[in-house]
């Protein structure tokens, strides 16, 4: 694979998973449809194409995934989505990023890992960010909505850990779409006196399922093997970027001085920490 195809293939995943939160708050900002609704049609049309994506493979999803990691993939979306009610693109992606690093960088504490000077700065400096951006004052996002969306930082954070080192990443990710379908429907059942059907908020579900989702993870593990691991992990600090981008030129969000340190902080915080335990390797 050429670099330019790696590069390309790279930035395609990277603005697949930025389209997310575009997706999910233009269609809770604009449309009427509940975030319940969101979670199950996101979840059904991204394990749809998840399995048309295998099959063209000749592959199967047959016993792919597992019931733990399904969990916390819904657990993600459904969260994310409540998360998206009261947050922007921006913030909503910088605190989900934030909390999938700081819970990878956590457990591989857990594990025994050690941190370097310059790691433990960084560390501390991106959870000064993040108490930064939620601290109480005009312009911090709503609690509650910061929490869901932390909470959903951790759940997909757990997934991750959970899919290192399977063998076939974007079949168990077919496989988990599809065993998280029954919870998005039990979702929708326990929330269904505030289900409020959209056609453009279903679009932007499927959409966000299908596309975003699906086709974006197909990308993001044809390009990643040819990556290294510090490029596959620092690259994926674009993502808050280029949601609040997207935010702004979009979704008219305003950008404030407490977003923009805040997003200092956390990614340069984040930054320190896998560019130099990738050194230390």
């Amino acid at each position: 694979m050429t670099s330019v195809k790696i590069f390309l293939l790279t930035a395609l995943a990277m603005v697949a998973f930025a389209g997310n939160s575009l997706l999910c708050r233009q269609a809770l900002k604009q449309t009427t449809i509940d975030a319940a609704t969101f979670t199950f049609v996101r979840i059904v049309s991204g394990a749809v194409c998840l399995w048309i994506i295998v099959q063209l493979r000749k592959r199967s999803v047959a016993k792919a995934g597992s019931w733990p990691s399904a969990l916390a993939l819904f657990g993600y979306a459904a969260l994310f989505s409540f998360a998206y009610l009261r947050l922007t693109a921006g913030t909503g992606a910088l605190l989900l990023f934030g909390a999938v690093q700081a819970t990878m960088i956590f457990w591989a504490l857990r594990k025994g890992e050690q941190l370097r000077g310059l790691q433990v700065a960084g560390l501390f400096l991106a959870i000064a960010g993040l108490v930064t951006l939620v601290f109480p004052g005009l312009s911090a996002p709503p609690l509650s909505a910061a929490a869901l969306m932390l909470g959903a930082g951790i759940a997909w954070g757990i997934y991750s850990l959970r899919g290192k080192g399977s063998g076939d990443p974007l079949r168990a990710t077919a496989g988990n779409f599809l065993r998280a379908v029954p919870m998005a429907v039990l979702l929708s059942v326990v929330m269904l006196r505030s289900a409020s059907l959209d056609p453009a908020g279903i679009c932007y579900a499927v959409i966000s399922g299908a596309l975003a989702s699906g086709v974006g993870y197909a990308i993001w593990y044809t390009a990643l093997p040819a990556l290294k691991a510090s490029a596959a992990a620092t690259v994926q600090l674009s993502v808050p970027v280029l949601a609040a981008a997207g935010g702004i030129a979009f979704l008219s969000e305003p950008i404030t001085l407490r977003f923009v340190l805040a997003s200092i902080a956390v990614l340069g915080g984040i930054a320190l920490v896998i560019v130099e335990r990738r050194a230390a390797r």
